[in-house]
């Protein structure tokens, strides 16, 4: 298999912007998902700091050039200044996008059972974008690689985000869905997939949404060891490569966002930071964030990054091609 840095040689994938912050301020999760290239689970005690969620707040109200914050976990709801964070960035009139996991909403905190019924209207009271994975519109595929129950409980959180306005045309709050395939496999094309699962929820469940997003499974921490169980890495990742699109590679979302960790570490990506590949230059800490010094780096690309080229590409909204 050719290696990715020998695959892009001569493709510019310099950055572009930073238009989006993304933190992800917990690694504990009310799940623990087959596919989760964060490791997460209920037993996860990685939390943001107050230092870092103060200075991340700092930067963004001071860099007009950032517009979207995009909170991510674990289940960031699970982070005791979750709502505090969603709020203050949404005062300076940040985009703010929150990774949700659906199922937090009647679950809770691990342990405490003491259900998230006020997440919806929280949401909807801030225009939160709600970005939520549902692996499949078929409720045997979604709990194989989430978890017996995961589906249901899902539905019933999107009727829930709906009835608050989340989906409806006529209104400003967005729900958008996150596909990613039911083992080593690429996506489907994104627009079909769409299609099948608005005609799918919609007949059998009455339910809405904006857009779907199709997500490569990356070839990192779990995903990797459960393909290294089962003796499909090596096949994974020929298929990954022998699907390189450079046009894909154009959009991969490296280029226009930075990803801090808990404790203020900067990465060029989500997938990165679990990698524990930060940023190569010596502005790699929240801390001396300097967005003019930043935008000059040099991204750092691996082989797992075939996930965001591979096909219609990958990001975290989607196809990128």
């Amino acid at each position: 298999m050719k290696s990715f840095s020998e695959q892009i040689r001569g493709l510019d994938l310099s950055p572009q912007s930073i238009a989006t912050l993304q933190i992800n301020i917990t690694k504990q999760c009310n799940q623990a998902c087959h596919h989760c290239h964060v490791d997460s689970t209920p037993l996860r005690t990685e939390k943001m700091s107050d230092q870092v969620i103060d200075k991340v707040l700092e930067i963004l109200n001071s860099e007009k050039r950032i517009g979207i914050l995009d909170i991510t976990g674990g289940a960031p709801e699970l982070h005791p200044r979750f709502k505090e964070v969603v709020e203050k960035a949404t005062s300076t009139g940040k985009k703010v996008m929150v990774r949700h996991n659906l199922t937090i909403t009647f679950d809770g905190i691990p342990g405490k059972n003491e259900p998230m019924l006020w997440l919806p209207q929280f949401f909807a009271d801030h225009k939160v974008e709600v970005v939520s994975s549902l692996p499949y519109y078929q409720e045997f595929f979604t709990d194989k690689q989430r978890g017996t129950g995961v589906f249901k409980k899902s539905i019933e959180a999107l009727k829930k985000l709906n009835a608050v306005g989340y989906g409806a045309p006529e209104k400003s709050l967005t729900l958008n869905l996150v596909y990613n395939p039911v083992g080593p496999f690429l996506p489907s094309s994104q627009v079909e997939l769409e299609a099948s699962y608005r005609k799918s929820l919609g007949e059998k469940f009455g339910i809405r949404f904006n857009n779907l997003f199709a997500i490569t499974n990356m070839p990192i921490k779990r995903f990797k060891q459960d393909l290294e169980k089962r003796g499909q890495l090596e096949q994974y990742m020929d298929k990954l490569c022998t699907a390189f699109n450079p046009v894909a590679a154009a959009g991969i979302m490296c280029r226009n966002m930075v990803s801090v960790d808990y404790q203020g570490n900067l990465y060029d990506c989500d997938f990165n930071q679990m990698l524990d590949f930060k940023v190569k230059e010596t502005n790699n800490s929240i801390f001396n964030f300097n967005y003019g010094q930043f935008i000059q780096r040099s991204i750092v690309f691996a082989n797992h990054c075939y996930g965001c080229t591979a096909g219609s590409g990958s990001s975290c909204g989607g196809a990128t091609a």
